[in-house]
């Protein structure tokens, strides 16, 4: 299985590890650690020297204590001057553009973004999917619900005792609308927005059933890395100290399907996966008994 984005296939042969790179001032863990460009460019080179696969710029904060979102002019101020100038440090490793707005991804693939990653799945902006398409560009459609100032809370944590069910659902409407746009199904990567209007207990729920997301037929991405469940499961209250907690949640999702994972703590993460891999991988292939 692979991953076609744009001017690249990302092989799935082993999980891939996407860093994160937060143009914001505001978001959960890391606001304003990278907002100028001289920081997000050394903190990209940083990432991929410590094993990303790939990189994720993102403009706008979806973080849980309620975001305020931004326009596209502020958006691309934050997101094209990062884009252009990790693409030129970084030659070779996709970038993926983390927006909910046409606009901002219709600039951000101009400057030579390889992937969209639509945390709204296309809800917000369709159109999204029609210019993934015409540049041959890979798409991450991600489940939430609601706006970008409440999808990181619990006002539409509103399920009925399937929770995976209705979640499976409704990615699959919105993967619907890409391939409706003309997305090609190889193009296409799934994530169940783990977090993303979910109690603890939702998204442990999801996790745990995670290969009936698998059974979409997609590539599923995970982004469990420093989220609020993890800090009420192991009591940890600071998002940056919570990068154990954040390896156990990746280890778990690897081992029921996920091959793609969204990361703060590139390096920690990298050598876990790639040391539970083979082992998983030789425990689905020994014969039985």
């Amino acid at each position: 299985m692979s991953w076609r984005v744009r001017g690249a296939t990302v092989p799935l042969a082993r999980p891939v590890v996407i860093g994160i790179i937060n143009v914001t001032p505001d978001s959960f863990s890391d606001g304003g650690s990278f907002f100028s460009v001289p920081d997000a460019v050394a903190h990209a080179t940083r990432l991929v020297a410590e094993g990303a696969d790939m990189l994720d710029v993102g403009g706008e904060s979806t973080r849980p204590q309620g975001a305020t979102p931004v326009g596209s002019e502020e958006e691309l101020r934050r997101v094209l001057p990062v884009l252009r100038a990790v693409r030129e440090a970084c030659p070779g490793v996709p970038i993926s553009v983390d927006t909910v707005k046409a606009s901002v991804a219709a600039a951000a693939l101009e400057a030579g973004a390889s992937v969209i990653n639509d945390v709204s799945g296309l809800r917000l902006d369709p159109a999204i999917a029609g210019l993934c398409a015409a540049a041959g560009a890979g798409l991450i459609v991600m489940h939430s619900r609601g706006g970008v100032g409440d999808m990181s809370t619990y006002r539409y944590a509103t399920y009925g005792p399937d929770v995976t069910g209705e979640v499976v659902a409704e990615l699959s409407g919105q993967v619907g609308v890409a391939l409706a746009a003309g997305m090609g199904a190889d193009a296409i990567v799934v994530d169940p927005g783990i977090g993303f209007s979910k109690r603890s207990s939702q998204s442990l729920a999801v996790l745990s059933q995670l290969p009936r997301v698998v059974a979409l037929g997609y590539p599923v991405l995970v982004g469990v890395s420093r989220k609020r469940f993890i800090g009420e499961i192991t009591g940890v209250t600071e998002a940056a100290d919570r990068t154990y907690g954040s390896i156990g949640a990746a280890v778990a999702a690897l081992s029921r399907g996920a091959r793609l994972f969204r990361v703060h703590d590139v390096r920690a993460t990298r050598d876990a996966l790639d040391t539970a891999w083979p082992i998983l991988s030789a425990g689905a292939a020994a014969p039985p008994g």
